[in-house]
């Protein structure tokens, strides 16, 4: 399988690439967090690691170390705008449950 973005998620990512002025993609991971145990992170990357997983959409690369990978592989990324909230929505197919305020999950 492999992670991806929408367009519109793409667009998003590379248009804070441009403004940051330098690296070569996102850093989508998990760390423990939250009620439900888990949490996606996200960081721009200048250096690739060794081990890392390297996905593309939409000309963007997404690297994503090994032990984050069992969690999200399959994961669609997407970026929308509901009134005046904006942000990244992560459509996971290993996830089993999420808390209430919507910032952790489980699987």
């Amino acid at each position: 399988m492999a992670i991806t973005l929408t367009e519109v998620a793409a667009k998003r990512v590379k248009a804070f690439l441009d403004n940051r002025g330098k690296g070569i993609g996102l850093r989508l991971g998990v760390k423990t967090h939250g009620c439900s145990g888990m949490a996606y992170v996200m960081e721009f990357v200048d250096e690739i690691e060794e081990h890392d997983q390297i996905f593309e959409s939409y000309g963007v690369k997404i690297i994503i170390d090994p032990k984050s990978l069992v969690y999200l592989d399959g994961t669609e990324m997407d970026f929308q705008k509901e009134g005046l909230s904006e942000g990244f929505k992560f459509s996971n197919p290993n996830e089993s449950g999420s808390c209430g305020c919507g910032e952790s999950f489980t699987v």
